[in-house]
């Protein structure tokens, strides 16, 4: 499917990868209708920071509500669905915000989509759904293991989206990113905690766990793989992962980042950053070959690349005075 001139809503547009998508898909000449959470300071997230703001339409809303969920679809091709609660700390004093956001706000999209005839429904979910690895690299079929509230709330959400597709034969795809970096990351993921902590001068650098190892993508590549599977017919029904099939510990990128930005700083590890033991995910590796089956899709930065590029940003007076570096962001 050509996206030029299609009619496109992004929810949770105002976040970090949904600010990204929304500008990749204005520059395949999509119609961009741009979800942000509502808000009284008619402050729209990291889209303030795009450069197609005044040529797409921003809508104030919240995805709780089913009205305004079926308001918003109207007369849109495709559905991006992003909007989300993802933070995974938070999930464990506030569980019920979860349920609320995740599956219910799901839930009212799908039946907004199916009621509005839509053509395609990406959702997306998260290689948190999978746990830790009990085999690797992870594909698709693996079990799924909630060990996180969010988890549990992003697993419900996603057996919820596929049940419209087998139910009612809503066209939708599943995507599954594992872990984005990049420009306008939230603190609360660790490779802008450990960037921000550099950048400001910090002698030393508090994280939590830092044996867990990770399947890291850039933001861009994530987005370029949500775009990619809305052009696929393939697709459709499908649960799918976006990553590089490349593993690596957090610790191993802490003293890739610490080369890359010259700095010896020191690592502290603070328990208010780690996990419940059982909860903790210790291992994160995609297996990406059926997104390169579907769309020939592979990530087009490496790792190192990645960083530069996300370093270079963070390191802007402009963008770093937006992160509260002494506060640990939940």
């Amino acid at each position: 499917m050509d996206l030029k001139n299609k009619n496109i809503l992004v929810t949770g547009a105002d976040g970090f990868i949904g600010s990204h998508l929304t500008e990749m898909l204005y520059n395949e000449g999509a119609n961009i209708k741009a979800l942000s959470q509502y808000n009284s300071f008619n402050f729209w997230g990291w889209l303030e920071d795009t450069d197609c703001l005044s040529d797409i339409e921003i809508l104030n809303g919240d995805i709780r509500d089913p009205h305004y969920c079926k308001h918003i679809t109207k007369d849109i091709d495709i559905i991006f669905h992003l909007a989300a609660l993802i933070a995974i700390p938070y999930s464990y004093v506030a569980p019920d915000s979860y349920i609320d956001t995740n599956i219910k706000g799901t839930l009212n999209i799908c039946q907004a989509a199916l009621d509005n005839k839509i053509k395609r429904v990406i959702h997306t979910s998260t290689s948190e759904v999978y746990g830790s690895a009990l085999y690797v690299p992870i594909d698709e079929k693996h079990p799924l293991q909630p060990q996180s509230p969010y988890s549990a709330s992003k697993i419900g959400a996603d057996m919820l989206a596929m049940s419209f597709h087998n139910a009612f034969n809503l066209p939708l795809t599943i995507a599954r990113p594992f872990n984005t970096y990049g420009p306008r990351q939230s603190a609360r993921a660790v490779i802008p905690t450990i960037i921000t902590q550099i950048a400001s001068g910090k002698k030393e650098i508090k994280l939590g766990d830092i044996t867990p190892t990770r399947d890291f993508n850039y933001v861009k590549d994530t987005c370029r793989g949500f775009i990619e599977l809305a052009k696929c017919d393939e697709a459709i029904g499908e649960i799918v992962n976006i990553g590089s099939n490349y593993e690596i510990s957090i610790s191993d990128t802490l003293e890739l980042i610490k080369k890359l930005m010259n700095s010896d700083i020191k690592f502290i590890s603070e328990k208010q950053r780690k996990r419940p033991k059982k909860s903790e995910v210790q291992r994160l590796w995609c297996d990406n070959t059926k997104i390169e089956n579907l769309t020939g899709f592979k990530p087009s930065l490496s790792l190192k690349d990645g960083l530069k590029k996300t370093i270079e940003w963070f390191k802007k007076e402009e963008n770093l005075k937006k992160y509260k570096v002494d506060i640990y962001n939940v």
